[in-house]
């Protein structure tokens, strides 16, 4: 199981288990729960207890 996050919304966040959805904007998150608008998938709520989102900007770190 992953581990409780903290992402608020406008954050730019990506899946790595679904690289295919592209980037994705968080739009809200209450508790556990995150609704994410993907460049490829749409909207989707994420139980950020289980799946675990990666901020964009760790990809542009060196």
């Amino acid at each position: 199981m992953a581990m409780q996050q903290e992402l608020a919304p406008g954050q730019i966040v990506r899946n790595p288990a679904r690289p295919d959805w592209g980037l994705g904007q968080v739009q809200s998150v209450v508790g556990a729960r995150a609704t994410v608008n993907f460049e490829h998938m749409g909207k989707m709520a994420i139980n950020t207890a289980v799946v675990m989102l990666v901020p964009a900007d760790e990809d542009f770190q060196s």
